[in-house]
C-alpha cells in the first residue's frame, strides 16, 4: 500500500510501503491502521509552527488498530482485536518514568512528531501500549487519546465537587477536557472566542454555562458565579495571551493547569501570584491507565466522544484536501482520516 509523510512543512510526500516482513519480537504486534484522528499537533507541523517536530514525518497518533499477527509472549491481544493505541514511549527510563510519571519522561517519543505514525497503513507496536475494545467503534477508538489528554489534566487540577471549573479552549482537548471536569460533579464553565464553538460545546456536552473570551471576562465570571471566580483554570487553546490571563481569572486559593504549549516565556507578577497563593501546574500527554479508563467509561455510556467528528477525508485524499481544513475554522471540531 502506500504510505503519507510530510516531507516538509506544507509538503506531501506518497511513497509504497510493503507489509513488514520481520520476525516480531515476542512482546510486538503487527497491526493495520482503520482511522486516523487529525490533532492540533498535525495542524501545526503542516505549517512548520509545531514544537519538537522534526522532518520528514509520517504523521499520525491519534490511532484505531486492528490486530494482523503478535509475537510470541503477548497476551493481552489476539489477532483481529481492535485497538487504541497509546502513542507515547520512553526510550531510555529516566527518574520521571521509574516514579511512574511516564507521559514525562526525559526521553519520551510520540508517534507521529518525534517518530514515524500511523499514515503509513501498517506498523509494528509494543503490545503494551494496544488498549483493545471490540465494543467500540473505530472512531471511538481514534479518539481514545484526545480524550486523554483532558482526562489527564482533570486528574492533574485534583478537583473536587465543590470546584468552580473554568475550560478555556473549545476545541477536541478542551470538549474533553469538560467531560472529565463534568464527571467530578464540579461546576464547569467552557470559554472560548467563537460563538459557534460554544454552541458546539453546549450541543456536545450539555454544559449550560458559556463566556465568550473577547468580553470582559471578569466582569462576566463574577456575575455568573455571584461576585466569585473559578477556583480551578484550565487553558488548553496553547495561546500564550490566554495563558497569561488565566492568573487574573483564577480565585486567590486556586489552581491554574496549562494543557497547550506555546514557544516562549510565561512572564507572571509574582507578588499578584503570592497574594492569591495561586498553584501553577502544566499538564503533558496521558497514562496508560487513562486510555483503558477512557474505553470503560466509553462502553458504560458515561462519555461519547462520537460528536466530535465534524470532517472526514479519505486517506488517498490527504495531499489534496488536508489543507482545506484550516478553512473550516469555527465548523472544524475533529477531523478523521479513513483508510
Amino acid at each position: 500500500m502506500e504510505a503519507i509523510r510530510l516531507k516538509e512543512p506544507g509538503v506531501w510526500e506518497t511513497y509504497k510501503l510493503n507489509r513488514p516482513s520481520v520476525f516480531l519480537e515476542p512482546n510486538q504486534v503487527l497491526v493495520k491502521v482503520n482511522k486516523i484522528g487529525i490533532c492540533g499537533t498535525d495542524l501545526h507541523a503542516f505549517k512548520g509552527t509545531q514544537p519538537f517536530f522534526e522532518y520528514p514525518r509520517v504523521l499520525g497518533h491519534e490511532l484505531a488498530v486492528e490486530v494482523l499477527e503478535i509475537g510470541a509472549e503477548v497476551s493481552n491481544v489476539t489477532i483481529g482485536d481492535r485497538c487504541s493505541v497509546e502513542p507515547y514511549y520512553n526510550e531510555k527510563i529516566s527518574q520521571a518514568v521509574k516514579r511512574g510519571k511516564t507521559n514525562c519522561g526525559e526521553y519520551l517519543r510520540v508517534l507521529g512528531v518525534h517518530v514515524d505514525g500511523g499514515m503509513q497503513g501498517i506498523m509494528i507496536v509494543s503490545s503494551e501500549f494496544l488498549h483493545p475494545s471490540n465494543a467500540l467503534s473505530d472512531d471511538q477508538l481514534a479518539l481514545i487519546e484526545p480524550l486523554a489528554i483532558g482526562c489527564h489534566a482533570v486528574d492533574r487540577a485534583e478537583i473536587s465537587h465543590e470546584d468552580i471549573v473554568l475550560v478555556i479552549g473549545a476545541g477536541p482537548i478542551g470538549l474533553g477536557t469538560i467531560q472529565f471536569a463534568q464527571l467530578t460533579g464540579a461546576r464547569v464553565i467552557a470559554m472560548d472566542i467563537d460563538d459557534h464553538k460554544l454552541e458546539k460545546c453546549k450541543e456536545i456536552t450539555n454544559i449550560s454555562d458559556t463566556i465568550n473570551a473577547l468580553g470582559d471576562v471578569e466582569t462576566l465570571l463574577t456575575e455568573l458565579l455571584d461576585g466569585d471566580l473559578p477556583t480551578v483554570v484550565m487553558d488548553a487553546t496553547g495561546s500564550e495571551k490566554s495563558m497569561l490571563n488565566t492568573f487574573k481569572y483564577a480565585a486567590a486559593g486556586g489552581t491554574i493547569v496549562f494543557i497547550g504549549l506555546f514557544l516562549g516565556d510565561i512572564v507572571f507578577n509574582d507578588p499578584y501570584f503570592h497574594k492569591k497563593e495561586l498553584t501553577l501546574k502544566a499538564s503533558r500527554a496521558a497514562l496508560g491507565s487513562d486510555f483503558s479508563r477512557i474505553i470503560r467509561l466509553i462502553e458504560a455510556g458515561n462519555i461519547n466522544p462520537t460528536p466530535f467528528i465534524t470532517h472526514r477525508i479519505k486517506f488517498d485524499d490527504v495531499p489534496t484536501e488536508f489543507e482545506k481544513l484550516y478553512t473550516y475554522k469555527g465548523d472544524l471540531i475533529k477531523a478523521v482520516i479513513e483508510l
